[in-house]
């Protein structure tokens, strides 16, 4: 079904966007403190948990925030000092975001799958004086106590606490319930959250109390403005959000959970592991309306449920998307089926939420939104001065391919406050991000002449075969539209006379996976077939250098902890096979 995009207001939404960044700012007043100042704090809903038939309300959230600031500052947590947060979505994980932040200290969220060595780089890197964990993270938070001589203090919440320092629940009840929260800058290091480049070890990247507001802007207009209106924050929304992303990285902290807190809307929290019919039933009991949802999760809801509406009672008004491009397949996926233009997004840790759609969905609002285009990263999002530069720093023209940047001052040359303040003990690092005043991201675009930006790839996943430059996304999302595919990851394969040829690593879609399984005498003529029927797929899509020239069938993709495929990890495997062959 066609849908109406609406006026493009683009432009006239950048020219009349200003900044209002007040010098002091703190991130737990701005989503929970005011709300738990209002006369209904006490029915206002902040976190609903899932599965549990639990609520947490504004008043709640702020009272257990108080108590665990309390806490800290009796652990001798003062202003600045780091402090780890290792637990899923919880009720716990919210309260303890909240606490450090209006303690004036800086939260470390680090993820629940993080294995003992990642927790102990991070741990001794940022100099961590406490940590608190739940059962999941609390037996290879114990492995590595010993290897970190400042951490004087772990919080076990749950099930965690017969093997931490002290239990949160046992504390709970001697602790006082009202807290005078630190007077904040605005330009002070609130959250600390390590990126994982592709050489040398994870980058903590500082992000100051000021860049919640710098992602304000990209996730309204990504929302659809419907439920998260800045001119009336909370008043009279249905909004209900929800997204999978852990609250341990930046799409689930900065886009997810403290937005939504923001503009005083209820956030629901589900720590089960992502599958399509959980992600179906969740949205269907809670009557979620709005939500995040990154191209992985999408692709598989997509294959586990082609219609969607047939089972499910939805009430979705926006979906928005990003970690990787979405796709036209997708794209289509979501207005046809699920009755909403996905708003894809960009951005990182360093520089969030600069990049995206405001699609409408069939709804108009005066002075909002611009036409989705299908592939597209979209355009920057008001208060943000993006471009696509070359290796001098200058702008390249459009239909050129260069590195997606984002400017210190906004088009009016105003600060924007999305930067992060810099890499920790790393100034080397920092200097090296920026050309002049542009920040560089890594990632590679082209730009057109409406402005609308079109993804070529990680700087570092753009390759050459047979003289011909490869960007990987194009031929994954071809791969995924078969209906035999769910997930493809592209890489170079070296190659003596060609430099590299195209490779394809593929996770069938189950009843294929099943039927190749049931052929185990015939699996090569079974592989066969399908690999030359996935060839000819992309050979009648794309240009002909574009299709692999060889597949390789896998049970699961490599994937980080916020669901970006990690190509670089087949690379790696690619390179190790080819000097193994040359031996």
């Amino acid at each position: 079904m066609e849908r109406r995009q609406g006026r493009d207001n683009w432009a006239a939404m950048h020219g009349g966007f200003r900044w209002q960044v007040p010098d002091s700012f703190n991130i737990a007043q701005a989503c929970c403190g005011r709300w738990a100042r209002e006369a209904d704090a006490g029915e206002r809903v902040a976190i609903v948990a899932h599965g549990a038939g639990r609520v947490l309300t504004f008043a709640q959230l702020q009272q257990e925030a108080n108590a665990m600031s309390n806490l800290l500052l009796g652990l001798g947590v003062r202003r600045g000092d780091r402090v780890a947060i290792v637990m899923p979505q919880r009720f716990e994980t919210a309260v303890a975001y909240m606490a450090v932040f209006q303690l004036g200290a800086v939260a470390m969220p680090l993820s629940m799958l993080f294995g003992p060595d990642a927790l102990e780089f991070r741990l001794q890197d940022s100099e961590a004086v406490a940590a608190i964990c739940d059962e999941s993270s609390i037996a290879n938070l114990a492995q590595v106590r010993a290897l970190c001589p400042l951490l004087r203090t772990v919080v076990g919440v749950g099930g965690a606490a017969a093997e931490a320092d002290m239990g949160w629940e046992a504390q709970r009840a001697g602790l006082q319930p009202e807290f005078a929260p630190v007077p904040t800058r605005a330009d002070e290091g609130a959250v600390l959250i390590y990126t994982s480049g592709t050489t040398g070890p994870p980058k903590g990247a500082l992000i100051p109390h000021r860049a919640l507001v710098g992602n304000l802007s990209g996730f309204v207009c990504s929302q659809n403005w419907f439920g998260f209106d800045p001119r009336r924050p909370g008043s009279g929304s249905d909004a209900i959000f929800w997204s999978p992303a852990d609250w341990a990285w930046t799409g689930g902290l900065m886009d997810a959970l403290l937005p939504s807190l923001y503009f005083g809307r209820p956030i629901v929290a589900c720590s089960a592991r992502f599958h399509p019919e959980t992600a179906f039933t969740l949205l269907q009991e809670h009557g979620v309306t709005h939500t995040f949802l990154f191209p992985t999760a999408l692709k598989a809801m997509m294959k586990a449920y082609p219609q969607p509406r047939a089972q499910f009672d939805l009430k979705l008004q926006a979906v928005m998307s990003a970690g990787e491009a979405v796709g036209d397949a997708v794209f289509a996926y979501c207005r046809d089926q699920l009755g909403v233009t996905v708003n894809e997004m960009f951005g990182q840790t360093e520089i969030n939420y600069v990049v995206g759609n405001c699609a409408m969905n069939g709804r108009t609002q005066e002075g909002t939104g611009w036409p989705a285009r299908p592939n597209s990263m979209g355009r920057p999002y008001p208060g943000h001065r993006v471009a696509v530069i070359d290796d001098e720093g200058s702008e390249c023209p459009p239909g050129m391919t260069g590195e997606v940047a984002v400017h210190r001052l906004d088009v009016h040359g105003d600060p924007d406050p999305v930067f992060f303040l810099g890499y920790w003990k790393k100034d080397d690092a920092t200097w090296r991000k920026y050309t002049g005043d542009w920040c560089r991201t890594g990632d590679l675009a082209t730009r057109d002449a409406d402005g609308y930006l079109w993804y070529q790839g990680r700087a570092d996943d753009v390759f050459k075969a047979a003289g011909y430059r490869i960007g990987p996304s194009e031929i994954e999302n071809c791969l995924v539209k078969h209906p035999a595919v769910v997930n493809a990851a592209v890489v170079p394969k070296p190659d003596p006379e060609r430099g590299a040829l195209v490779k394809a690593y593929v996770v069938l879609a189950p009843h294929v996976a099943e039927a190749r399984a049931i052929a185990t005498r015939g699996r090569e003529s079974f592989d066969a077939a399908l690999i030359a029927e996935l060839q000819t797929h992309v050979k009648d899509k794309l240009a002909p250098y574009e299709y692999p020239k060889e597949i390789e069938f896998i049970d699961a993709l490599p994937m980080t902890t916020t669901g970006k495929v990690q190509r670089r990890v087949l690379r790696l495997q690619e390179e190790a096979r080819a000097r193994a062959r040359a031996h």
